[in-house]
């Protein structure tokens, strides 16, 4: 095996990377939806900076068998971030699970290079993923921090998930919200690829209504990112990577959701519902979570199970709940999994993972050093 490293800093060649970089993905079982090709280069197209794009390959001949998606900035201080920010519930890597060590290696090898006098902050690392065996193969100064907390259930039907409730009070609330909810007439309907541009746009509306008056999430209602959903939608649909549900009641589109899905994990990333479900004493949690089971598990009595197309692969083994620990999550008694923050950086740049780990004080001191030209900038 000769494994051979390259960067790519041009979008127009990440575009290019789509077939290789699905087969990767593919083979890569820690890989989340947040590492398919078709979320990262959506997101590029809508939040990248020209200049700033770092893609990382290891290719065994003319194979993909690694690849890092990152990004330079310069603030709070010059590092290699993956990209997708603050929209990816998991940041990783992908690493062939057939190459082996190798293949972390080489890329722990080519990183390094690559970074120069920049730190390697990969944030958002699920417990399990490929970036901890990059951590481990990593030749240099090396830290770990705890990052989100995670909420996951096991992929199991909605009465499992019911049954799973400790209190008899509560599984008999949630068996009576879910007859409410066929009482109501509420039918649900995964959209086919095609579909997704309008489903989406209709999603942000009902996100938009719902939390009128209230806070939201500022980002979820700009163009850009309504953009980015859009686009990233339809291929991760078709692809088996996502699964965007209408909800209907009387004929009227109510709520959208749209669930990511890989082999090892899916959670629901965002869902719109109209004012009105509520006003009808709908349980829109027990909703979505019941469709986004029936979905992980197969067809739910309510759903209509007109065939959607592709549909997801093989079925996940854990149900997450995303970041974020609200109460309405923690009803349903999930395992709490926290998030890691891998930091990674060479001899000369150790004051920069010194300045990651030690808090505001030291970053205003390696700040001082930085704009005195030393070290200098990632990648420049």
């Amino acid at each position: 095996m000769t494994l051979t490293h390259e960067l790519v800093t041009d979008a127009g060649d990440f575009a290019d990377l789509a077939p290789d970089w699905r087969r990767l993905y593919q083979r890569c079982a820690a890989a989340t939806p947040f590492q398919s090709h078709a979320w990262l280069h959506s997101w590029w197209l809508s939040y990248g900076r020209p200049g700033r794009l770092r893609l990382l390959l290891v290719r065994d001949g003319p194979d993909l068998v690694a690849a890092a998606p990152l990004m330079r900035v310069h603030r709070p201080l010059p590092a290699l971030v993956p990209l997708g920010g603050a929209l990816c519930d998991h940041g990783d890597v992908l690493l062939d699970d057939g190459r082996g060590p190798a293949a972390a290696a080489a890329l722990a090898g080519a990183l390094s290079r690559a970074a120069r006098t920049a730190l390697v902050d990969l944030r958002e690392v699920r417990p399990g993923a490929a970036a901890e065996a990059l951590h481990e193969h990593w030749r240099g100064p090396r830290g770990v921090r705890d990052d989100s907390l995670c909420l996951e259930l096991p992929a199991v039907p909605m009465d499992a998930l019911i049954a799973r409730l400790p209190a008899a009070r509560a599984r008999q609330r949630a068996r009576a919200q879910l007859r409410r909810l066929d009482a109501l007439g509420v039918k649900s309907r995964p959209v086919l690829p095609e579909e997704t541009g309008e489903a989406v746009r209709r999603l942000l509306e009902l996100h938009r209504l719902q939390w009128r008056d209230r806070g939201v999430t500022g980002e979820h209602l700009r163009p850009r990112f309504h953009e980015h959903l859009a686009r990233a939608a339809g291929p991760m649909v078709a692809d088996g990577d996502a699964v965007v549900t209408e909800f209907r009641l009387d004929d009227e589109v109510v709520a959208v959701d749209v669930t990511l899905c890989s082999p090892r994990l899916a959670g629901g990333y965002l869902y719109g519902a109209h004012p009105r479900l509520r006003e009808l004493r709908a349980d829109v949690a027990v909703m979505l979570l019941s469709s986004c089971a029936g979905t992980l598990t197969g067809p739910g009595p309510e759903a209509d199970t007109g065939d959607p197309g592709t549909g997801p692969g093989p079925r996940p083994a854990v149900l997450s709940l995303l970041r974020g620990s609200e109460p309405y999550k923690r009803h349903w008694h999930p395992r709490p999994v926290a998030n890691r923050r891998l930091l990674l950086a060479r001899r000369r740049t150790a004051p920069l993972l010194a300045a990651a780990l030690g808090g505001a004080a030291t970053r205003r001191t390696v700040r001082g050093l930085l704009r005195r030209g030393e070290p200098a900038d990632a990648g420049d």
